[in-house]
């Protein structure tokens, strides 16, 4: 049994605090979900199942209610993942292995944050001292191997010899593409139809960004963002019906260095494709430039290939969704041979995945 990619699309990124700040997690997923299904000419009451990747919503079952709200099947459960940055993709691959051992034909998956509407999260004492906010919660059990993100990308830098110039040049780069860019995937949302935070970066802007931590900075790091992508995976029962078939060769996720999770990605890629392959299109997350500029080098892909509508520098990074938004530039891109997508997250992990016609 294979797994295909049918319908893919997305919401626009916009920056948390900005133009989806009241909106809930399903009313950005909704029009999403019914785009994919009137591409691919599938009803509402054919899907078998729904599943989210999301990372800020703090409990619940999101993609039960995202189900609801689409007008799914009361059949479909939903089933929610936290895998942080990577869970958009990990989603994807359960999707396609639920497809691949026969238990399902439609499989709706993707992922949803809203950074804007993240909650106060609040730990509590067991002294009956006042709680205690905390922003994100432990990706290791070892403190001393759990870098904040921030600094972890600064000491990947520092460690790689990849300056600053160096990667506000990636960032400027990936800024011009996306200003240049047709994104035929994105869903009109509230009344926009582009991603808000894409501009025309210049080299003098970014030198003049806020610095972060060492030679990261608020222009070569992308920002908290809102947004959701879906794809809807089929068998080749129902695929060889569809408008457009991509099918899923290959996904690997792995667990790698806790203390470098920028460079998570390069050993889940080395699983499903060696450099001596042919590849179309790559879809790298850009979380900070000087992590893609590592996975890309350290992977060996022609950095010609990549991104070529730009990247989450230039448009936001919703956690969640992140994953399945490059799977959707890639299903959208893709006109011939294979297309490889790439993420990093927290703690140290890594997943890739290599669909093609």
């Amino acid at each position: 049994m294979s797994a295909h990619i049918i319908a893919a699309r997305r919401s626009p990124v916009m920056t948390a605090g900005g133009a989806f700040a009241r909106l809930d997690l399903h009313h950005l997923a909704r029009p999403v979900i019914a785009a994919c299904l009137a591409d691919a000419g599938v009803e509402p009451g054919e899907v078998e199942e729904l599943i989210c990747a999301n990372a800020l919503a703090a409990g619940g079952n999101p993609a039960r209610v995202l189900a609801l709200a689409a007008g799914l099947s009361e059949r479909v459960a939903g089933l929610t993942i936290d895998r942080q940055c990577a869970g958009g993709l990990d989603a994807i691959r359960l999707g396609a292995a639920l497809i691949t051992a026969g238990a399902a034909d439609l499989v709706l998956a993707g992922g949803v944050e809203s950074a804007s509407r993240r909650p106060i999260r609040m730990r509590t004492d067991p002294g009956g001292g006042p709680p205690v906010a905390y922003d994100a919660p432990p990706f290791t059990p070892w403190p001393e191997r759990d870098p904040d993100m921030h600094e972890a990308a600064a000491t990947l830098a520092l460690r790689l010899g990849i300056s600053r110039v160096e990667q506000d040049a990636f960032a400027v780069a990936s800024h011009a593409r996306a200003m240049a860019a047709v994104l035929p995937e994105i869903v009109p949302v509230a009344g926009h139809a582009r991603d808000g935070f894409t501009r025309q970066l210049t080299p003098a802007l970014a030198a003049r960004a806020r610095p972060v931590h060492g030679t990261i900075t608020a222009a070569n790091a992308a920002v908290s963002a809102d947004a959701a992508a879906f794809v809807l995976l089929a068998s080749a029962r129902i695929a060889s019906r569809a408008p457009r078939a991509l099918r899923i060769l290959a996904s690997a996720t792995l667990g790698a260095a806790t203390e470098d999770p920028g460079l998570a990605p390069i050993p889940a890629i080395a699983r499903i494709w060696s450099p001596s392959d042919a590849l179309a299109q790559a879809e790298i997350m850009e979380a900070y430039a000087v992590q893609a500029i590592a996975c890309i080098r350290g992977a060996g892909i022609d950095p010609a290939i990549v991104n070529p509508g730009g990247g989450a520098l230039a448009r936001g990074h919703p956690i969640g969704a992140s994953g399945a938004i490059l799977a959707t530039r890639l299903f959208h891109d893709l006109q011939s041979g294979r297309g490889l997508a790439a993420i990093a997250a927290a703690g140290g992990i890594g997943s890739a995945l290599l669909i093609g016609a």
